[in-house]
């Protein structure tokens, strides 16, 4: 999903991105995809990478194994940047609808998610682009995915984050209303908010080279 606005980025950057476990070509060989496992796969890719320090991004509930992470080892984050984010669970009646659908029929259920995730008009390669990506996953790993989220706790410690922290949201967000940008940047104590209008869930593939130039603003303001 990182790619469009990595191919900006990437010029003056170095740039790595990963699938989360059990997700694209990640493969689970855990007994369940958890939390706890998650944020350990993120210090496991920047060890094997030898990379010191970054800047850390998530789009979406990766956000808050971002949070996480920067919450437990702050010294390895210059800065964090978290698109479509949120920093509580989304253990909601939607959230509930949407596991009973990926165990139903999740090739359906994943067409209906990227529909909702797009919303610009004109989206139709984008859509097709996206889902290729989430059928690369299963039903049943989708929803580990989620319920490992379910036990992420970071809401009440946004305050303890030190680092500079960039917020990009679409205000036509479907998937997660951009109020909850909204609050994370009003608790975050050095946070900026970059509202996309025209933008859904996903402006990271819909607005890659916009979200790349905000990212690249934002940090070169810090240099």
């Amino acid at each position: 999903m990182w790619l469009p606005p990595f191919e900006h980025l990437s010029r003056n950057w170095r740039t790595v991105t990963y699938d989360h476990r059990g997700t694209g070509a990640t493969v689970n060989r855990a007994p369940a995809i958890t939390f706890e496992l998650l944020v350990d796969d993120l210090f496991r890719v920047l060890d094997v990478l030898e990379i010191a320090s970054c800047v850390l991004a998530g789009e979406s509930s990766g956000a808050l194994v971002v949070l996480e992470a920067a919450l437990r080892q702050p010294h390895r984050f210059e800065g964090l940047v978290l698109v479509g984010g949120r920093a509580s669970p989304s253990n909601t009646a939607g959230a509930a609808r949407f596991i009973e659908g990926c165990k139903a029929d999740f090739n359906a259920t994943m067409d209906a998610f990227v529909d909702a995730c797009i919303t610009e008009p004109g989206g139709e390669a984008e859509k097709h682009w996206g889902r290729q990506i989430v059928k690369r996953s299963n039903g049943r790993e989708a929803v580990q995915l989620m319920e490992a989220m379910w036990s992420a706790r970071v809401e009440d410690r946004l305050g303890e984050i030190v680092q500079p922290t960039l917020l990009i949201h679409g205000r036509n967000d479907r998937i997660t209303p951009v109020d909850m940008s909204e609050a994370m940047a009003a608790r975050i104590p050095n946070a900026k908010l970059v509202v996309f209008e025209d933008a859904g869930h996903v402006p990271v593939i819909t607005r890659g080279p916009l979200v790349a130039r905000e990212i690249e603003a934002y940090f070169a303001a810090r240099r």
